[in-house]
C-alpha cells in the first residue's frame, strides 16, 4: 500500500527503460501529478513557480538532459536504474534547466551528479554538497575526499563544478545566501530525520536559495501514521513529516508528483527499505522476491522559496 496509490493508465515506472525512450513526454503526461493546496496559488505565479521551476504535469526532459541521460559516460549498471530513478522525469518536474544554479546536497556515489555536472557545465553551475572536510567523523572525511578524487578523474564531467560542504541552519559556506536557483536531495532525507538534523538541512537549503528558488526532495515513502522511531528504524518517511518540517523552515509546497512510486514496495521489509535493491541487506535470502519489488516506493516533492 502507498499514500497515493497510482491510477491504472499511468505505470509506475514508464518511460526510461531504454536511453532515449519514445513516447517519454506522453508517458510523463500520464503520471499522477497531485498540487498541494489551492490550484490558484500555481495559475497566479507564486515567485520561482514559472521562472524558478514551476512545470506542468506535461513537462518532459529537454534535448540537452535527454543526450546526457544517453551519454557513453553513464554506465550500463547505473543506466539499468533509471527504471526505478526516472531522472528525466523527475529533474525535469523539479524545473532544471541548463542556466540555472544548482546544488546537489549528500551527492553519494554520485549517480544524479553524473547526470547534473555535464548538463550545466556550459551554461549553469553546481555545487555538489557533501561532508566538512575537517568532520569528526573518520569515515565522513574518507567519504568526501573519495568523492573529490572522482571529480578529480573526470573533468570532463566535474571541472566545472563545486565541491561543497553540507548546509547547516545558515546555509554552506561554499554557495552564497540567496543565489541558488535548485537544491536538490534524494533519499537522504530519512538520514536527517535519524540523525535530527533535518531541521538545520532544510533552512540551510532555505538560506541558499534565492526567492522563488525551488527545493526538489525523492525519499522513501512510510505509510500515514508511521512512527518517527519506526521511521528512524526503517529508513522510510511519511509524506506529512516532510511537509510539516519543510513548513517549519519556509517553504510552500507546490507540488507532488508520483513519478518515482512503486506500488510493489510494502514499506514492511525486516531491515527496512535496506532489504530492497540496491542494498539487499539480507544478501541471499529471499533475494528474487525483493529484485522483484525493485529499489522502494518514493515520494517526489517541489517546495518554493517564496518571495
Amino acid at each position: 500500500m502507498r499514500a497515493h496509490p497510482t491510477p491504472a493508465s499511468a505505470p509506475a515506472h514508464a518511460g526510461l527503460s531504454t536511453g532515449l525512450p519514445t513516447g517519454l513526454s506522453t508517458g510523463l503526461q500520464r503520471r499522477h501529478l497531485l498540487m498541494a493546496g489551492p490550484a490558484a496559488l500555481l495559475a497566479a505565479g507564486l515567485p520561482g513557480c514559472a521562472s524558478q521551476g514551476g512545470p506542468s504535469a506535461s513537462a518532459a526532459p529537454d534535448a540537452g538532459l535527454l543526450a546526457v541521460l544517453a551519454a557513453p559516460h553513464r554506465s550500463e549498471a547505473n543506466r539499468a536504474r533509471d527504471v526505478f530513478r526516472n531522472p528525466g522525469p523527475t529533474l525535469a518536474f523539479f524545473g532544471i534547466r541548463p542556466t540555472l544554479t544548482v546544488v546537489e546536497l549528500s551527492p553519494g556515489g554520485a549517480w544524479y551528479s553524473e547526470i547534473l555536472a555535464p548538463y550545466l557545465r556550459a551554461s549553469g553551475k553546481l555545487y555538489l554538497a557533501h561532508f566538512p572536510a575537517d568532520s569528526a567523523n573518520q569515515n565522513m572525511r574518507r567519504s568526501r575526499a573519495n568523492f573529490a578524487e572522482r571529480m578529480a578523474k573526470a573533468p570532463e564531467l566535474y571541472d566545472k563544478a563545486v565541491l561543497a560542504t553540507l548546509p547547516t541552519a545558515t546555509g554552506a559556506p561554499e554557495v552564497p545566501a540567496g543565489s541558488a536557483d535548485l537544491v536538490l536531495t534524494f533519499r537522504n532525507v530519512h538520514n536527517w530525520v535519524s540523525d535530527n538534523s533535518l531541521d538545520d538541512k532544510l533552512r540551510g537549503c532555505f538560506a541558499m536559495l534565492k526567492p522563488g528558488g525551488v527545493l526538489g526532495v525523492v525519499d522513501h515513502r512510510a505509510k500515514p501514521g508511521t512512527s518517527l522511531e519506526a521511521m528512524k528504524k526503517s529508513g522510510y518517511v511519511t509524506e506529512a513529516l516532510m511537509e510539516e518540517r519543510a513548513r517549519a523552515a519556509g517553504f510552500v509546497l507546490a507540488a507532488k508528483s508520483e513519478v518515482n512510486a512503486n506500488p510493489k514496495d510494502t514499506a514492511d521489509h525486516p531491515n527496512g527499505v535496506w532489504t530492497l535493491p540496491p542494498v539487499f541487506a539480507l544478501k541471499d535470502v529471499d533475494r528474487a522476491r525483493y529484485a522483484a519489488i525493485g529499489e522502494s516506493d518514493r515520494f517526489t516533492h517541489r517546495y518554493v522559496k517564496p518571495a
